[in-house]
């Protein structure tokens, strides 16, 4: 059994997520329930819900909730889609994606941190409907595509035409791009062949390693 921090996940929602304009209440619901404490480093869970990233090894961190609720949000799941996430981490964002979808293939590149998402899902039972991929994100999954839905938690130099490729029509993707020292979270539309695009926010996040990113 986990320790009761309820009251701390609900302080979350209100404070962090509500407050500053999270309105799906499908992702507000599913953040109230996730224990956030179970994917950070044990020395670090007195930090698991203050609104910050936290680091979890070879130099990633899990992203701050109110990033994590405003990149699920902007998807705008229902509860049907096939989900590609690029980054695992630790294994969070995918189990916040995975509640509000069918199905979630998350890559990560560093073995150590793919063993350490596919453990903490297990261990939480968030792992029904969650495949964690270990490899190169910026090329995606193709054995899996096309995807309804892609979130990317890494800023990329530019989007990845392989995500593109990856993506259904009509599909949406969510993708920090710019500089490595900061960029702008960026919801793209694929829709009757054509791509849109608008700026959510400036953000900024660990580098998109890979074929596609970052060198």
């Amino acid at each position: 059994m986990f320790p009761d921090r309820q009251a701390e996940r609900r302080e979350m929602v209100e404070a962090q997520l509500r407050r500053n304009g999270i309105r799906a209440e499908r992702v507000l619901r599913v953040m109230e329930n996730i224990p956030r404490e179970e994917f950070v480093p044990p020395e670090s869970r007195f930090l698991a819900y203050r609104d910050d990233p936290i680091a979890i090894g070879c130099g990633q961190t899990i992203s701050q909730p109110y990033m994590t609720a405003l990149m699920t949000e902007l998807l705008e799941l229902t509860g049907n889609e096939d989900v590609l996430e690029v980054g695992a981490g630790s294994g969070y964002h995918a189990a916040v994606l995975g509640a509000l979808s069918a199905t979630v293939v998350t890559m990560e590149l560093e073995p150590v941190l793919a063993k350490l998402a596919r453990e903490s899902l297990a261990r939480t039972g968030r792992d029904e409907n969650i495949l964690v991929v270990e490899g190169d994100g910026s090329l995606g999954y193709p054995k899996f595509a096309p995807y309804d839905a892609i979130s990317v938690a890494a800023g990329a130099p530019e989007v990845p035409a392989a995500l593109l490729d990856q993506l259904k029509d009509p599909g949406r993707l969510v993708i920090p791009v710019g500089a490595r020292a900061g960029q702008e979270l960026r919801v793209i539309w694929k829709r009757h062949g054509r791509i849109e695009s608008r700026t959510a926010t400036a953000c900024r996040f660990v580098p998109l390693r890979g074929e596609e990113g970052w060198r």
